[in-house]
């Protein structure tokens, strides 16, 4: 029996450009590349030089702090480059990508006998570990630390978002794989969240144990389910997993290959024919962007969805965590008087020349233009009525600047990450960039503890 959870506090954004629900399979990518921006906090440390031949599912790299920790090649080709930056920092490795695929065959342990230890090993040795994501910090899960609770979401409250329900159909199988294997690393509960329209494939497995939610955005972020559920403590750590990143992990547990694949919802207005494509991780954006056709030369490429991702171009390559690519109109014009006019057709928390709140359902097209310019934390109140964290947004925010660490501890640093505040950086009438304020201040509260 699930347990209900009502979110009341927050704010929908319906856009233009909601990927249809009908899939198709992208060009195959000749180039594939992986993002070390992707792995917040890891160094790296390269098991492969430029120029050899990997096999699908080959470690490529390894976690310098925790050297049993791998990170594998979505496919099988040659690496070809190595591309770096400022001090020689690894930014990104591009493979080349063979036309016959070959796959590492890992011997999968027997999950009637396996321990936590065996399970463990086999997932940072053969690259599914890096999909398990940890609170407080929000990095890849520190496999020497046992978690009291895993949190799965399987509820999309994101604008333009791949629908969670669609992309894991008839993927049971992995789902429960997954599960019973996670179900082993922890002795506490794994919480599952779903909407409450709508089938889901979560509805039937075992081991979990599922939630109910409703309410606006950001009711289905992993963070606010967490926030309902089961709070972060100081000393406390939960891990998290995405739906689609759990069918990788089954799917690795259950036939030994490291299977990149994934469904990502291509959406926004400037895509004529937006919809699903089957495609796999570090695949050139190209290869199904032009596939639905752009009705604009000029816009903005989103690797992710509009409030969380990360700008990107035609020539970019698909995040290691990414379900969504967006692409909105870019937002480099001003209008002339545009703060004293009656506005219709953008969304506002305020009433103030604003008639939004009259049309909740309406649909918007909207652009990246921020309609203001950067200044100073105004207090108006308006981040607690779209924050349903029983966390004070602005304080926490100002303690992260300011770098007060034993404020950022007593205001609930621990509990959050980055993508908890997009929605208040959304409404921020300062114009403060929210997401990447609470970044540094994790990462500097991650540093002092050690």
């Amino acid at each position: 029996m699930s347990k209900d959870i009502r979110i009341k506090k927050g704010l929908n954004i319906n856009l233009v450009g909601a990927a249809e629900q009908t899939t198709s399979k992208a060009v195959l990518s000749n180039v594939y590349a992986l993002n070390l921006d992707d792995f917040h906090g890891i160094t790296p440390k390269m098991l492969v030089k430029q120029g050899e031949e990997v096999k699908a599912g080959e470690p490529l790299f390894y976690n310098k702090n925790k050297e049993e920790m791998h990170f594998v090649s979505p496919v099988s080709g040659e690496l070809v480059e190595i591309v770096r930056g400022a001090r020689r920092r690894i930014l990104t490795l591009k493979i080349l990508a063979d036309k016959n695929q070959e796959y590492v065959q890992n011997k999968v342990p027997d999950m009637d006998t396996a321990d936590a230890l065996a399970i463990k090993s086999f997932l940072l040795q053969c690259g599914g570990w890096p999909f398990i994501k940890q609170r407080p910090f929000d990095v890849i899960a520190d496999p020497d630390v046992t978690p009291k609770a895993i949190f799965v979401s399987g509820y999309t409250t994101a604008p333009l978002a791949a629908d969670v329900n669609y992309v894991l159909k008839d993927k049971e199988q992995e789902l429960q794989m997954a599960i019973t294997a996670l179900g082993k690393l922890t002795p506490g509960k794994i919480h599952v969240t779903i909407g409450k329209s709508g089938r889901s494939p979560f509805s039937d497995l075992n081991g979990i144990e599922l939630h109910e939610i409703s309410g606006p955005h950001p009711a289905g972020l992993v963070g606010t389910q967490i926030n309902r559920i089961d709070p972060v403590n100081k000393g406390e750590v939960v891990w998290t997993i995405s739906p689609q990143d759990l069918v990788m992990l089954g799917e690795l547990l259950l036939t030994g290959k490291f299977n990149a694949e994934r469904t990502i919802a291509l959406a926004g207005s400037i895509i004529k024919s937006p919809k699903y494509y089957t495609t796999k991780i570090g695949a050139e954006i190209s290869t199904f962007l032009y596939a639905s056709g752009v009705n604009e030369d000029r816009f903005r490429l989103i690797n992710g969805d509009v409030l969380t991702g990360r700008k990107t171009n035609t020539e970019g390559y698909l995040g290691f965590y990414n379900n969504t690519v967006t692409a909105i109109p870019e937002g480099d014009d001003y209008e002339f008087f545009g703060w004293n006019k009656p506005v219709f057709n953008k969304i506002s928390t305020t009433r103030a020349l604003t008639f939004s709140w009259l049309q909740p359902k309406k649909k918007y097209d909207l652009n990246t233009n921020t309609n203001g310019e950067h200044r100073a934390f105004v207090v108006t109140g308006q981040y607690e009525e779209v924050f349903p964290l029983d966390i004070y947004p602005m304080q926490l925010l100002k303690a992260c600047m300011v770098k007060d660490l034993d404020e950022m501890e007593q205001l609930g640093l621990y509990e959050v990450a980055p993508e908890d505040f997009a929605l208040t950086e959304f409404i921020c009438i300062s114009k403060q960039p929210h997401q990447q304020i609470i970044r540094e201040g994790l990462d500097l509260l991650q540093k002092e503890l050690g």
